[in-house]
């Protein structure tokens, strides 16, 4: 089922982790809404950048939340965001910079870049977090700063 012109529901919940430990990771007709959303800020995201963008995490079920280790209270649950790379644009410190000042137009909500176990991505969200300063940060290994920093 397409979402909008490049975004699949297919692809905002596909889990390698769901499939290797047979989780089931379908989500509710009211979280289906919520990644409709989901999928228009990406097509925002992908318009600004100019590339294809490639969602590496998106819904994710109770189950799977826990078992990828993901927050109680994380808004992929509810279909509200996506972990995302644009190799052909850059790294996702640059994705970062490049989206930061533009989080109001763009109507992002949040935006995190997460450097964390080697790993890096960009997290995007259409829910506001409670604290203004939690809505643009960095978070690595060593913990979470505001604002988007460059990741070692």
């Amino acid at each position: 089922m397409k979402l909008t012109p490049h975004f699949t529901l297919a692809e905002l919940t596909r889990s390698t982790t769901a499939e290797r430990l047979r989780l089931d990771n379908t989500p509710p007709a009211d979280v289906i809404r919520a990644l409709q959303t989901t999928a228009e800020m990406l097509e925002r995201i992908r318009d600004t950048l100019g590339a294809p963008v490639i969602v590496t995490s998106g819904y994710r079920s109770p189950e799977v939340n826990r078992a990828v280790g993901g927050a109680t209270s994380s808004d992929h649950m509810a279909g509200q965001a996506a972990d995302i790379l644009a190799p052909s644009f850059g790294t996702p410190y640059l994705i970062a910079s490049t989206l930061a000042p533009l989080v109001s137009t763009l109507r992002i909500e949040q935006l995190i870049l997460e450097g964390v176990k080697g790993k890096q991505w960009v997290h995007v969200s259409t829910r506001r977090p409670a604290k203004v300063i939690n809505r643009i940060i960095t978070i690595t290994d060593a913990g979470a700063r505001a604002g988007i920093h460059a990741l070692a």
